[in-house]
């Protein structure tokens, strides 16, 4: 009988010990919860999971960084100078944006951003100091290709010409190339199609290469891309018919100059603007 007993003993113990080990085998503490500006979130428990994107709707004027955002594009594409954006957002480094950050996009009340040069003809101090605007290049001749240059069709109150001469490769598309596409040779010229200030000039678009961006007014951006050679930088004033740049094939399969213009940092169709080839 006492063995009896004792062998049932031993076995209640056996098992005892075993749903305890198995309940401390399953229990693990609350989710450590990472919380980044912008309200992105990750679980820290959860080995390489995605970040959860805060996708609260964001007032007019203002702007969510997504996965992938850079504040040259998102300025691109909100018709701004990104030196402007960079300020009205405290930012230091325009290179240092994070997911889910919520950034102002147009300008604060009593804020019009970056100065623009004075109209052609205007007689502004700015317009008198030769010192102060780039030299102008002189609008080349006419081709029987494309019409270059001192023809210039007004849609509003944007006044544009032919950036380069050559054949139109590629349209207008809202959907797959948002501006259009214009053949030539490696070296060939690129012109300014209208008078304004650069407001970038660089390669740190991914897709559109060597890239010059000229601000028009506080409407209208025209963006030159895939060149081979810049040849303004960022802040000078340029006049319509301006060489900018030399056409090239910089993150592209071909040499040619992707062209676009912006309204309002939306893409519009740049033949709208550009007169009769």
């Amino acid at each position: 009988m006492n063995l009896r007993a004792g062998f049932q003993q031993r076995v209640a113990s056996v098992l005892l010990l075993s749903m305890l080990a198995a309940c401390a085998s399953r229990q693990v503490g609350a989710p450590v919860v990472d919380r980044t500006v912008g309200g992105t979130t990750t679980d820290s428990n959860v080995p390489g999971a995605a970040p959860v994107i805060d996708n609260t709707p964001v007032p007019a004027g203002f702007y969510r960084v997504k996965p992938g955002d850079r504040l040259y594009r998102i300025a691109l594409e909100n018709g701004q100078n990104y030196r402007d954006i960079a300020r009205w957002n405290n930012i230091q480094n325009p290179d240092q944006i994070e997911v889910g950050q919520v950034l102002r996009v147009k300008p604060p009340a009593g804020d019009t951003g970056t100065p623009l040069p004075a109209p052609i003809g205007s007689t502004s101090s700015a317009s008198n100091n030769p010192a102060s605007v780039p030299p102008v290049v002189a609008t080349p001749p006419a081709s029987s290709s494309v019409s270059s240059a001192p023809q210039a069709v007004s849609s509003g109150d944007l006044q544009l010409s032919w950036p380069a001469k050559g054949s139109v490769v590629g349209r207008f598309d809202d959907s797959k190339n948002k501006g259009v596409n214009i053949a030539g040779n490696v070296g060939d010229p690129v012109y300014a199609a209208g008078a304004g200030k650069v407001v970038y000039s660089g390669a740190g678009l991914r897709g559109y290469g060597n890239l010059v961006i000229i601000k028009h007014d506080a409407t209208f951006l025209t963006a030159y891309a895939h060149n081979r050679t810049l040849l303004v930088k960022e802040g000078d004033s340029v006049t319509r018919g301006q060489k900018i740049a030399e056409m090239g094939n910089s993150d592209a399969d071909r040499v040619m100059l992707h062209f676009e213009v912006r309204r309002d940092g939306k893409p519009v169709d740049p033949m709208k603007y550009l007169p009769p080839q």
